[in-house]
């Protein structure tokens, strides 16, 4: 269960209204690496984890923590928006076109949706999508797309950090900068614990290694007109998995034949000139192959 705390985890007080820059928040709060997208990412690793302990223990203490965030962002959106109201902005555009032209950049949702609040939308008014989280169940691949979701996120809040100069919610970004930091390391730290408890290598899943062909999981291709792809780790010596041996190919040549569609069905109307012959099979259910033919056999008398 959860149960929630009248108290911020960190102070929310811009020093004066700004439409604009609460739209531009907005980003952090529905945007696709913002508070919405790793609280429930890590929601449902949480609830996903097949291991009860200290793992699971961990999401779900910054999954709770996350909740938190999303809350601080919504309350200084509606506090940005607080003593802005649409009538006097109105005044204050029709009195001077560059205001108007400032006033341009208000979210119109926070006014007519919401009421003067958050939306949970992106800065552009893209509402918020449960495609944006990662949750696999495989705790290594879910802990690299944590380390990048809050990379991400760290980097939009420096971006924002330097587009105001209200001290208040410079004051509230710094803590939240802070955080993203600590949620770096401390994921990097996680996905090193991993490893030590052999629960997992360095790349996920841990398995098939048997399976794939070798050759081809330590080779970089040289397939653009740059000329300093080779200059680095990834090209020569030992790949960090400790397995494999990087290697670098100059001139790759194609493994496999031509490329291209098959004859397609004729009931899809697809623009063709009868060069590939008749098609094997029927697609997307038009039954005229295989499926089609097993369905008449069952059914002859049907049409």
């Amino acid at each position: 269960m959860f149960r929630h705390t009248d108290y911020l985890q960190f102070d929310v007080a811009p020093e004066k209204p700004d439409p604009v820059y609460a739209r531009k928040l907005q980003e952090l709060l529905g945007g696709a690496y913002g508070e919405m997208t790793v609280t429930m990412q890590y929601l449902m690793q949480g609830w996903n984890c097949r291991m009860p302990g200290k793992y699971k223990d961990l999401i779900m203490d910054i999954a709770t923590e996350e909740i938190g965030h999303v809350e601080m962002i919504a309350t200084m959106v509606a506090r940005l928006l607080e003593g802005a109201p649409a009538t006097e902005s109105s005044k204050a555009a029709g009195a001077d076109p560059v205001v108007a032209a400032i006033l341009g950049g208000m979210d119109p949702q926070q006014a007519i949706i919401s009421g003067g609040g958050a939306v949970l939308a992106d800065s552009n008014g893209v509402p918020w999508n449960g495609r944006y989280i990662v949750a696999s169940g495989n705790l290594l691949a879910d802990f690299y797309a944590n380390v990048t979701a809050e990379a991400q996120g760290r980097l939009q809040t420096a971006r924002l950090y330097n587009m105001t100069d209200d001290p208040g919610v410079k004051n509230m970004l710094k803590f939240n900068l802070a955080r993203d930091t600590y949620h770096q390391n401390m994921w990097l730290s996680a996905i090193e614990e991993l490893k030590a408890d052999g629960l997992e290598g360095s790349i996920a899943p841990n398995a098939l290694f048997d399976e794939e062909y070798t050759e081809h999981a330590e080779t970089l291709w040289h397939l653009s007109d740059g000329t300093m792809s080779d200059q680095g780790r990834w090209a020569s010596g030992p790949a960090p998995d400790g397995v494999h041996e990087n290697r670098f190919i100059a001139d790759p040549q194609p493994l496999g034949g031509k490329g291209g569609a098959p004859a397609p069905d004729p009931k899809l109307y697809a623009t063709y000139d009868g060069s590939l012959g008749e098609p094997a099979s029927s697609a997307l259910g038009t039954e005229k192959g295989l499926v089609g033919k097993v369905k008449e056999a069952l059914d002859p008398d049907k049409p």
